[in-house]
């Protein structure tokens, strides 16, 4: 048996005891967090609507495809390849979705192809960016997301455009 399997059966084990021997009451405390993430929930559920909507209509409009092939020429000048620029442009937006381009990805190209590859990379070396944004932002005050959006973004390009350039020699 891995023995890396009971790191969190033991870590739960170790706070329950720990909270035994401290007399802390167990259910008390988890229900009183518990009440605490409800507005925390309520919050957040007009901005991950919003993102759900929108990726799901950008994709549906057909504008996600549009853009894709638009894109295409200057992805290859980059070193991506314009088979993953569907997944590029995804994976901002959803992350089941970019999962289900890259099964599509390997099941066309194989797994062990460039391709599969740099879409790997790429997949693993982004975040869904707007996901994470309306999760944090729902619940600060700081509500000027242009610049940390577009920081993110920068930054999940600039990780794909080098994890493609890393692909051509692994």
């Amino acid at each position: 048996m891995k023995y890396v399997a009971l790191v969190i059966p033991v870590l739960f084990l170790a706070l329950f005891v720990y909270a035994l021997v401290k007399r802390v009451k167990i259910y008390d405390c988890f229900t009183e967090g518990v009440k605490e993430s409800v507005p925390l929930v309520v919050a957040l559920f007009p901005y991950l609507a919003a993102v759900l909507m929108l990726s799901e209509l950008f994709e549906q409009s057909g504008l996600s495809a549009a853009l894709t092939s638009f894109l295409a020429p200057g992805f290859r000048f980059l070193g991506i390849p314009p088979e993953i620029a569907k997944l590029v442009m995804m994976k901002p937006f959803s992350g089941s979705g970019s999962t289900a381009l890259l099964s599509e990805i390997f099941s066309a190209y194989g797994a062990d192809s460039y391709i599969a590859r740099c879409a790997a990379v790429s997949y693993g070396s982004s975040e869904t960016v707007f996901y994470i944004s309306a999760v944090y932002f729902a619940k600060v005050k700081y509500k000027k997301l242009f610049k940390p959006v577009l920081i993110a973004l920068t930054a999940n390009f600039v990780t794909v455009v080098f994890g493609c350039f890393l692909c051509r020699f692994l």
